[in-house]
This record gives structure tokens, sequence and C-alpha cells, in this order.
């Protein structure tokens, strides 16, 4: 197996990636941290900051997937092809529920009524209808799919430092 390239991401690519982390920690911290949300519950304080951080990532990670669409990665020399397959799963995974899980989101406060922002200024459409039922089983999803975007993200992470400390193959020097 050869090394993988060190060559890195461009610059805004990086960027991009490492506000999402900051996003991502900033939202698990808010959804530990903002009261239950049952039937009645008003989106204010920590729930609306939720909200609010759940359209940015969507913003961002659209941004993300066409800057992605439009620019080349850096070149991989050489890996095994399983390394590669769960590199590609993982990070297909991580992109797809990184706008699916926020979206289930917005539509479950849809379906609560609640009146989802941008930038706390730029109103956006319900997604569903007040006291849908699928809007409600959204919610339930969108807090199942929290886990198991918790758990990609660590599998993200072993990745990246299995590549940094076992293989010392600079993978990990392309995102940093």
């Amino acid at each position: 197996m050869a090394a993988i390239s060190t060559s890195r991401y461009d610059q805004f690519a990086r960027a991009l990636h490492w506000l999402i982390v900051a996003l991502i920690v900033v939202q698990y911290a808010l959804a530990w941290t903002m009261p239950a949300i049952h039937k009645g519950t008003q989106p204010v304080g920590l729930i609306t900051w939720h909200l609010e951080i759940g359209t940015v990532i969507i913003a961002v990670m659209l941004v993300r997937i066409v800057w992605r669409l439009l620019r080349r990665e850096p070149e991989v020399v050489e890996t095994t092809p399983s390394m590669r397959l769960v590199a590609r799963l993982t990070h297909g995974l991580l992109y797809a529920l990184l706008v699916v899980q926020p979206v289930m989101g917005w539509i479950n406060a849809s379906s609560r009524g609640w009146h989802v922002t941008l930038f706390g200024a730029i109103p956006l459409p319900a997604l569903s209808p007040t006291g849908s039922p699928l809007g409600h089983e959204m919610g339930d999803l969108h807090q199942v799919l929290a886990w198991g975007l918790l758990g990609l993200i660590g599998l993200h992470l072993a990745g990246a430092l299995y590549h940094h400390f076992i293989l010392r193959d600079g993978v990990l020097r392309r995102m940093a």
C-alpha cells in the first residue's frame, strides 16, 4: 500500500470543514442542555438557538457540497480498496446526515407551528403543516439519527487518527 498524497484541500474547503465541526459541537451541546420538547413547548432560549444553528448547518453544508462538486479533492496516490470504500461511505453518509438531520428537525419544528429562520432574520418556509403526524415522526427520527451521526463522526475521527498515528501517511494534514 502506497502513502496517500499530502497535498491539501484548498483553504475554503478546510474553512468549511472546521466551521461544520464547530457548529456540530455547539449543536450537540445545545441539544443536550435545552429543555425537553413536549406538546405545547415553545421555541425559546436554547431551543431557538438549536433551530438557528440547524439552519446554518444546512446552509454551510449546501455550500460545502457545491464547492466539493466544483473542486477536485487532493489526489489519492494509492490505498487499499477496503479503506477507500470505508472512507467514501463514511464521507457520503456524513454529508447526507449533515443535511438530512437538520431538515428533519425543521420538518418537526414546522409541524409544531414554529417559525424557522436563517440567521435569525430570513424566514424559511414550513416544511410540514402544523399538527402533521409525519412532522412529529420526523422529530423522533431526528433524535435517533443524532446518535447515528455522532457514531459516524466518531468513526471519521478514529480514521483520521489511525491515518495520522498508525499509518503516518499525511491524510490528517490534508484538512489541518
